[in-house]
């Protein structure tokens, strides 16, 4: 597997990593715990070095991880996210970057990892709450302390990055971003690269959609946060297939297929990009890990924008309410 660097930070991880949220968060009933180990740690022995949980995911997401590379400990990158209030009923996400709090929550992922210290350690959301300058400030105490050693951000805006990496500089920035939304090219992509700031993606292959699986006759569970998203009606479901349509004519040429070209695709942008797609299959997983073989020519690049350029899609990617918070 190729390596990357995210920015300036020094941090070296594989050029495609894994997404962890799936396996018990988000996409549907959680993941059989030891299948969800076996795929954690066969990304691991594929060589995989970088994956990604969060706090809010439950509390078995990050000890599946912690489980999962425990024979890989000092030969990978984990990196785990912040922000929230943990232990509430009915799904409530209500954000808490206190930095009494993110010392409290800190502890018990660092037990749940099976680590002495947090690789990358994002707010998940930005906490209107509390000024960044003390998230940031907290989380330099917590690397003189050992206990982190990255600070990152989880779809912030660009001012909110600023005023954080002038207290602590950041090893990454992760939001989503693939051909189906590539809002982050107009001024966070500038931004990150002008800072020295690594790039991770969630959600490159459009929640599954670019894969080529979906159509108007798609249907998500209650527990499929896909239910949802406006993106995922059936008539906008329906609008956007001809974007699959292109993905798949492209991965026709490249004997690739619609998934390995999006993955792609996204490497192709910056070489300081890292995207983070997960599965809970095997096949799906060797299938994504492929994309890091694929080279896309400038022209093919050129001529996959170009027809990506007038193609609108149709549908937002978050209901109203979750999206306030992104971009702050």
């Amino acid at each position: 597997m190729q390596k990357r660097k995210l920015g300036n930070s020094g941090l070296e991880v594989s050029a495609i990593g894994y997404g962890a949220m799936g396996l018990s968060h988000g996409y549907g009933p959680a993941t059989d715990r030891q299948k969800a180990i076996a795929i954690v740690r066969a990304a691991a022995e594929k060589g995989v070095t970088f994956f990604d949980t969060a706090q809010i995911y439950g509390a078995e997401n990050e000890e599946i991880v912690g489980e999962a590379l425990a024979p890989f400990r000092g030969q990978v990158v984990i990196a785990t996210k912040f922000g929230f209030e943990l232990g509430l009923a009915n799904n409530q996400q209500i954000l808490n970057s206190r930095p009494e709090y993110i010392r409290q929550v800190t502890e018990g992922s660092l037990r749940r990892l099976r680590v002495e210290a947090i690789d990358l350690y994002y707010q998940h959301r930005v906490d209107p709450n509390v000024p960044i300058e003390d998230v940031a400030g907290t989380v330099k105490d917590l690397i003189i302390e050992g206990k982190v050693k990255h600070f990152g951000l989880s779809e912030a805006g660009v001012q909110t990055i600023r005023r954080a990496h002038g207290i602590l500089p950041l090893a990454a920035l992760q939001s989503e971003y693939s051909m189906m939304w590539r809002e982050p090219e107009e001024e966070l992509l500038p931004t990150l690269e002008e800072l020295g700031v690594g790039f991770v993606p969630f959600s490159p292959l459009g929640k599954g959609f670019l894969t080529g699986q979906f159509d108007k006759t798609a249907t998500f569970g209650k527990d499929d946060f896909r239910s949802i998203v406006p993106r995922f009606t059936p008539e906008n479901l329906d609008a956007n297939q001809v974007l699959v349509n292109l993905v798949k004519e492209v991965a026709a040429g490249k004997n690739a297929t619609p998934a390995q070209i999006a993955l792609a695709w996204v490497l192709a942008q910056k070489p300081w990009i890292v995207p983070i797609p997960g599965t809970t299959k095997l096949s799906r997983l060797e299938e994504n890990l492929g994309a890091a073989e694929i080279e896309l020519t400038v022209g093919e690049l050129r001529d996959l924008n170009d027809a990506l350029s007038k193609i609108e899609i149709a549908g937002d990617r978050y209901p109203v309410e979750l999206a306030k918070r992104v971009g702050k």
